[in-house]
């Protein structure tokens, strides 16, 4: 389907809020799909086996940045990066220095911030909670409290501070939800990073969760959900739920404008789980440059 078909199909939708004029906007300048990232979880094994030739394949294929994982332990990845002219804005880093950190003073955060401007990265990323960390109303909070403290020192150093998001944080939990917790408690220094499919996979409206947290999502993850699958999931996702863009149940035009429309920095396509991550990575951008 490419841009004018989706329009008039979308013209209708309930859950579009965007309009014809903002769609042809994004047409003429889109700096979303002119600045693709790619997350490099998505081809951890490729990257293990040839990172320099891995981020080649990358490259030709029309992604333009590279979100790194496992900072600050990836020197390999960021020259590989370099030498295929990919941009490094923003990497996933070892989370535990800011949501437990050692000490009072962030001593093991600090050692990752100063490398971080060493690189010069704009986005510092928490990708994950250990399961300890998210039985409780009360354990959210405690983590609020230490991001919080994390995003004021990284700020120092001009890097942003977010949460990347799983299903698990919407899940049920006192009455109220994880995520309900960071969105209440995290102080305006601590943003969001918005994976729209373990959004969805809580059975939750990305768009409407980006339009709500206006000015609060530094980044998107672009990823599609399999279609016809028993929602909510917050836990033991198949590895057949993980789509190419365009080849489950999210409309991405939507999420894109609504990004825009928040203040949204980068976007990144993530795959968790491919039998052939390389095709994987070059389906999902033709999708998103067709449109």
């Amino acid at each position: 389907m490419n841009r004018r078909q989706f329009i008039q199909a979308s013209a209708g939708a309930a859950f579009f809020s965007g309009t014809s004029a903002t769609l042809y906007a994004l047409a003429k300048d889109d700096v979303y799909r002119n600045n693709i990232g790619l997350q490099l979880y998505t081809l951890r094994d490729q990257l293990k086996e040839d990172a320099s030739g891995t981020m080649k394949v990358m490259a030709e294929a029309g992604y333009k940045q590279a979100e790194l994982f496992g900072f600050p332990n990836c020197d390999d990845l960021v020259r590989a990066a370099h030498d295929h002219g990919l941009a490094i804005h923003s990497s996933h880093f070892e989370w535990e220095s800011a949501v437990n950190p050692s000490d009072q003073g962030f001593s093991d955060f600090k050692k990752i911030i100063e490398k971080a401007k060493d690189l010069r990265l704009g986005h510092l990323v928490v990708p994950y909670l250990h399961d300890k960390d998210r039985r409780s109303i009360d354990g959210y909070k405690r983590i609020a409290e230490n991001l919080n403290k994390a995003a004021s020192l990284a700020k120092e150093a001009g890097i942003q501070l977010s949460y990347h998001n799983h299903s698990f944080e919407f899940a049920p939990l006192e009455g109220s939800s994880g995520y309900e917790v960071f969105m209440k408690e995290f102080d305006s220094e601590m943003k969001f990073e918005i994976d729209v499919f373990w959004v969805q996979a809580a059975q939750m409206n990305p768009v409407e969760l980006i339009q709500k947290l206006k000015g609060r999502v530094s980044q998107l993850h672009l990823k599609d959900l399999k279609q016809g699958l028993q929602l909510p999931i917050y836990g033991g996702m198949p590895k057949e739920g993980f789509k190419e863009l365009g080849k489950g149940c999210i409309a991405m035009e939507p999420i894109i404008e609504a990004g825009r429309a928040a203040g949204v920095i980068h976007c990144h396509v993530e795959q968790d789980q491919s039998p052939n991550p390389l095709a994987s990575i070059k389906e999902s951008i033709s999708y998103l440059k067709s449109l």
